[in-house]
């Protein structure tokens, strides 16, 4: 039980972001978020495309 009550205080003790941080925060894990599934998704093409034009070969 001495875990749980060191965790609470720990938690008492942390400083929280604030609205316009937390909103701050939010978006820009949505843009990286948005940055990274364009780049895989443009990779993906560039591998799938790849692999259909070896497969026609044969």
């Amino acid at each position: 039980m001495k875990f749980i009550s060191e965790t609470i205080q720990l938690l008492k003790q942390t400083t929280w972001p604030t609205k316009k941080e937390r909103w701050k925060n939010f978006w820009s894990v949505m843009e990286y978020t948005a940055f990274f599934a364009v780049i895989i998704y443009i990779f993906d093409q560039i591998v799938s495309h790849g692999l259909l034009r070896v497969l026609n070969l044969f």
